[in-house]
């Protein structure tokens, strides 16, 4: 089997900046890599795949979901919880489309008082 690459620092430092926006929003080691959580809910975890590739999970509307699973790669539906789907991360990812797709993920899974504090993007 093949080992997972450790997350690189910049990429971590790019994306825990978007997550420290959010209220009570804190990050931990998960399983593998890392994951950012608010209160007990999983906001959004990223990992090293045993292709050497990175990869980003994040909750959306039920609706989304199926809608991101037949874009195709970058996006890919998870195979655990009916709303968790992922993002390749690459040289090509649009971190302005991702910073809004963690931001609806947050208001997905964050307390109504918290999720209230963040803007939505349309």
């Amino acid at each position: 089997m093949a080992e997972r690459p450790e997350i690189p620092a910049a990429l971590l430092r790019r994306l825990d900046k978007v997550m420290k926006r959010f209220p009570d929003c804190r990050s931990e080691e998960a399983w593998i890599g890392i994951r950012w959580r608010v209160r007990n809910a999983t906001v959004a975890h990223v990992f090293g795949g045993e292709d050497q590739r990175f990869r980003i999970t994040f909750r959306a509307e039920p609706e989304e979901v199926s809608a991101f699973e037949h874009l195709g790669e970058p996006y890919f539906r998870a195979e655990w919880g009916g709303n968790v789907v992922g993002m390749v991360l690459d040289s090509r990812t649009d971190w302005r489309e991702l910073e809004e797709m963690l931001t609806d993920s947050y208001c997905l899974q964050a307390p109504a008082k918290l999720a209230a504090q963040v803007g939505r993007p349309d």
